[in-house]
């Protein structure tokens, strides 16, 4: 390949140098020939007219005359002279006899020469068996007309041998030039190849990561300036990649070190990038280069990369791999066309929320037994004693055991509910009905506060399937919600036809609830207001309970109020 560049470089020169020589030696060849034939016309010329002084004084008065005149006249000289008369008639010939020669009048010289102009032509002559160079020169009267022509002609043979050794002479010269020219087109070549063919080698050296590479020219011209600036790249590539290596380690560093699992899957679901953890949960030692169902992972975790890769979105799934729980959290880089996904062990936590609701539910079996008989005994005593101070401390200690038993009530239907083997029963239902059910209940206490209960439920809403105990649960806390905290105005539901299903909206006119707190109010004992919710008799959970019942029949529930203006819960069910 390197040959090959230094030949197209070097024959390039070659062939400039050759087509010069070439193009020097045509000219020149032409050039010469011409200058040599303008040199003889010019002779024949004089010739021409130093007879036309002759013929003049004896031609024009006496033309039997002519002939021995050409015949003396041309006596010792190379050119041949020809008298020709306007009809194109050989009057007289130094050479031949012009009772055998041709009339002359179509001859291009003797037609320019009758009009009055010297002519002048080369042509093969049939007599002389040679090329000719034919001058003919007009011979005027008195009146300025053409009386005859005199024609001086000479062979061409001899400027041909001049020529061509003439010829001979420049293309010695030209060989030698072309010569001299091979060695400068090397010595050239080679200033031009040898600084390319450096350039050449480090690039590859580059290519293959040599970044410390540099190119030493030392002639000043544009090659070296590309080569200063080639050495600056590379210095600067260099350095660049260095940067990006300290960092890519650094990176592989922590990543290796992050104790959650990582692995980063394509398009095609290969693995691209797996850390330490994910490898150790594996189990297999899965990673780069191997797909994600190679890992031999419980087919929930393949489902969820699967998912991942197909819809392009960001979300996390709970799962569980060897007996250990993770929450995978999954990421699309739409950059690289990736998804990442990260595995974070929470199985401790799961525990500790499990050994809770244990605890909770257990606290609550035991506390309701003993509630309950302080109660019973509250109330006996209430029956007995006559004495007013004993009838107001027994009422204090009934109202907080009222209040007990709530949260220990409903911290046990949280414990149902969060229990994945509790009883769900699922039967398709028209939430109309379970509404009104529902409504019915606070016909008195929203009668006593001055309320008015109204139910916008549209005809012919969609089935839906779900326990219907659990759904009037909902409507039950969301309405009771909502009566308790509305002093004047209404409270409305309303139930119509979605997208989806059915969706349901509590509205009130109550006191509302400030937006910093609309985030929480779904949390486990979490009150706005809470010395109203314990003159209420409140116990934060309410709220909870609504969502997980909503969230156990695939539901949504969202909140919207404004201070003074009052609230609204949205409750969508798909049908």
């Amino acid at each position: 390949m390197k040959n090959k560049f230094f030949l197209k470089i070097f024959l390039s020169y070659v062939a400039i140098a050759a087509g010069m020589a070439a193009l020097i030696m045509f000219f020149s060849y032409a050039s010469v020939r011409k200058h040599y034939i303008e040199v003889e016309e010019a002779k024949l010329t004089g010739y021409a007219g130093v007879l036309r002084a002759w013929v003049i004084p004896a031609g024009l008065k006496m033309p039997s005359n002519l002939q021995k005149l050409l015949s003396e006249g041309g006596q010792g000289n190379d050119a041949r002279f020809t008298i020709i008369a306007t009809d194109g008639v050989v009057l007289a010939d130094s050479d031949e006899s012009p009772s055998v020669m041709d009339n002359h009048i179509n001859r291009p010289e003797v037609i320019t020469a009758l009009g009055g102009k010297k002519g002048r032509a080369t042509r093969y002559s049939s007599t002389k068996k040679e090329e000719m160079l034919y001058v003919a020169v007009p011979v005027t009267g008195d009146d300025g007309k053409v009386r005859f022509i005199i024609r001086a002609s000479m062979a061409l043979s001899g400027i041909k041998l001049l020529v061509l050794k003439l010829y001979n002479d420049i293309i010695k010269a030209l060989m030698l030039i072309l010569v001299l020219s091979i060695a400068a087109a090397v010595f050239f070549t080679r200033g031009i190849y040898s600084p390319i063919i450096q350039l050449v080698d480090a690039s590859k050296q580059v290519s293959s990561g040599n970044f410390g590479v540099r190119v030493k020219l030392k002639e000043k011209n544009e090659l070296k300036e590309l080569g200063d600036n080639f050495n600056s790249m590379t210095e600067k590539i260099n350095g660049l990649f260095s940067g990006l290596n300290e960092k890519r380690e650094q990176l592989d560093a922590i990543i290796s070190s992050v104790a959650e699992g990582l692995v980063v899957v394509d398009e095609k679901g290969k693995i691209v990038l797996a850390n330490n953890s994910f490898k150790k949960i594996s189990g297999t030692g899965c990673g780069e280069g191997n797909f994600y169902w190679e890992c031999f992972l419980p087919a929930k975790f393949n489902e969820t990369v699967e998912t991942g890769i197909k819809n392009r979105k960001s979300f996390t799934e709970q799962l569980e791999i060897k007996n250990k729980v993770y929450l995978c959290g999954s990421t699309y880089m739409e950059t690289r066309r990736q998804s990442a996904f990260v595995l974070y062990d929470i199985t401790e936590f799961k525990d500790l929320e499990r050994i809770k609701k244990d605890f909770v539910a257990n606290v609550s079996h035991e506390l309701k037994t003993p509630l309950t008989a302080i109660k019973g005994f509250a109330e006996t005593l209430e029956n007995e004693t006559k004495n007013k101070d004993s009838l107001h401390y027994l009422e204090i200690i009934k109202k907080n055991t009222e209040r007990l038993i709530n949260i220990v009530n409903d911290l046990l239907t949280l414990s149902q509910l969060e229990d994945s083997g509790s009883a769900f029963e699922v039967v398709s239902l028209d939430l109309g009905d379970v509404i009104n059910n529902a409504a019915t209940i606070f016909e008195e206490p929203v009668s006593k506060k001055g309320l008015k209960l109204k139910l916008n439920i549209e005809k012919n809403l969609p089935k839906v399937k779900g326990d219907a105990f659990k759904l009037e649960q909902v409507f039950l806390n969301l309405i009771d919600n909502a009566v308790k905290y509305t002093d004047k105005g209404s409270v409305t539901v309303t139930a119509s036809k979605a997208d989806s299903g059915v969706m349901i909206e509590v509205a009130d006119t109550g006191s509302g609830i400030p937006e910093e707190h609309l985030t929480r109010i779904f949390e486990r004992f979490y009150v706005v207001d809470k010395s109203r919710s314990k003159k209420l008799g409140g116990t934060g959970l309410g709220l909870s309970i609504v969502k997980h019942i909503v969230l156990q029949h695939n539901g949504t529930i969202t909140a919207k109020s404004e201070p003074g203006e009052g609230t609204v819960f949205t409750v969508v069910l798909p049908g």
